[in-house]
């Protein structure tokens, strides 16, 4: 049977899923993640025709760099990077071994390192830590084009 030409002319009843993934084990690799999070958004905008603004493609790269040097510093073995569109977000998911879960600690301007959850919760629409039967999954959305208002992407203050 041959559907090329049934639903000529119709919207799709779902919208195709746009997503990529990949293993990341060293940590010279953590390089490649931000080259695949910028080459998956490049592909969103050229080849499925969505929006991404330019802020859009910095904070998800530099989401991605966080939540994989940190699943590569503490736990052991490979992490696994998630990328997915979903109703004008990119779902950034790391997966890795460890099952403990992050700790954000206290904002305070005078540390120096650790800031990287911190940094990452305030730039993402979400952001949720879930333990799985083998380690955990670290998630994060953020949305792909600013809002049309001038007002920068990201969680605005309660």
């Amino acid at each position: 049977m041959d559907l090329a030409g049934h639903n000529e002319g119709q919207e799709p009843l779902v919208d195709p899923l746009v997503r990529a993934g990949a293993a990341f084990e060293g940590s010279a690799e953590i390089a490649e993640a931000r080259d695949m999070a910028r080459d998956f958004l490049m592909s969103v905008q050229a080849v499925h025709g969505l929006p991404v603004s330019a802020r859009a493609m910095g904070i998800v790269q530099l989401v991605v760099s966080e939540l994989v040097t940190n699943a590569r510093k503490y736990a052991p073995g490979p992490c696994l990077l998630d990328l997915e569109i979903n109703g004008g977000t990119v779902q950034i998911s790391v997966w890795d071994s460890s099952t403990t879960l992050p700790s954000v600690q206290a904002t305070d301007p005078q540390r120096i390192g650790q800031h990287g959850l911190e940094i990452t919760m305030a730039v993402s629409q979400t952001f949720s830590v879930h333990r799985e039967p083998v380690g955990k999954r670290i998630t994060a959305a953020i949305e792909l084009a600013d809002d049309p208002g001038g007002d920068p992407a990201g969680r605005q203050p309660s």
